[in-house]
């Protein structure tokens, strides 16, 4: 067995050099790369009887990740997108080993002929705007607490960012004080996009940055450290829950920051924004992700309907003179 076969040998290769350094990928990337690597070695490791740093590339067949795919949707009960996220992982691995040693394109072609399995589009909850403002409403503003989960919901709502970009959001990348306020967020694939602020998100942004430092992060946890995405998610649903005892509706719905993104969405649809422009509102790179939302609102919808509808047309009656005016006028 020659040094290359090992897996050992392949791994921290892919992960340091070509995920990190090579290609920059966002943290979020890094890290579902690495669990399902290390999901696969393991189960791999089982199905051979083998320490994990005797595995050889061999040992990695097509077979085997199948049934590890399959391990992962039935033993670990995750869903058909969990199930992908695993396998491009495994592809991305198997291509890189590729492209850097021919004598293992076959096996890269094998492991990437996997195909990936077409999963059930499942309509996104998003809030109505009564919804909207009945969780705009639920934060205690008398405490520091409630302030911050008021301006962190506010931006939330008017820029459609994502939980992980508004963790990273530091001081410096707000301009409060310029004739058009905007905020500069680091999205995906380290892409910057600019958007504008609400007058009312700019007084509690304000309120909430006084004598902060421009590298600090903008949204703090009760210990003044800086908030995760985690942290972010734990206070959408404390103010979810406490708005749903005025508005039970909200009960009923799985509501997240990424819920609160697609209210952006559907919000700026129906008012009339042009599809491209909330593209780059949200900043998404291809159109075909924004068009989700053109799909899920079923005011517009109706609203559509109603510019087609066709209505089925009445036969006038005739008068023919047999009776009098006034009879006529009392049979329409």
């Amino acid at each position: 067995m020659t040094d290359m076969e090992l897996i050992a040998r392949w791994i921290p290769r892919f992960l340091s050099d070509h995920v990190l350094v090579e290609r920059n990928l966002s943290k979020n990337t890094q890290r579902g790369y690495r669990d399902s690597l290390e999901l696969l070695l393991f189960y791999i490791a089982r199905k051979c009887r083998k320490p994990i740093d005797s595995l050889r590339l061999s040992d990695v067949t097509p077979e085997r990740v199948r049934l590890f795919l399959q391990h992962v949707e039935q033993d670990r009960h995750c869903s058909v997108a969990t199930r992908n996220q695993r396998l491009a992982a495994c592809h991305a691995w198997a291509r890189f080993v590729g492209s850097n040693h021919a004598e293992y394109l076959g096996w890269c072609n094998a492991i990437r002929s996997i195909p990936f399995k077409k999963a059930a589009q499942i309509p996104r909850d998003y809030l109505e705007k009564a919804e909207m403002d009945a969780l705009l409403s639920a934060p205690n503003r008398e405490t520091a607490q409630g302030r911050r989960d008021y301006a962190l919901l506010l931006f939330l709502y008017n820029t459609g960012a994502r939980a992980d970009e508004v963790a990273r959001l530091t001081v410096n990348d707000l301009r409060l004080h310029d004739s058009q306020p905007y905020v500069r967020i680091l999205g995906k694939g380290n892409k910057v996009r600019q958007c504008p602020l609400w007058p009312l998100v700019v007084r509690q942004l304000a309120a909430l940055i006084v004598d902060r430092a421009s590298e600090e992060r903008v949204f703090l946890n009760r210990r003044r450290q800086p908030i995760t995405r985690f942290g972010i998610f734990t206070a959408v649903k404390r103010c979810a829950s406490k708005a749903g005892q005025t508005m039970p509706g909200l009960l009923n719905k799985r509501i997240s920051p990424h819920t609160i993104r697609h209210t952006t969405a559907c919000h700026l649809l129906k008012s009339g924004v042009d599809i491209n422009t909330v593209r780059v509102w949200l900043g998404h790179v291809s159109i075909d992700t924004t068009n989700i939302y053109a799909e899920i609102d079923l005011e517009m919808k109706n609203q559509a309907l109603r510019h087609c509808e066709i209505f089925e047309k009445v036969p006038r009656k005739q008068w023919k003179g047999k009776h009098g005016v006034v009879e006529y006028l009392r049979s329409l």
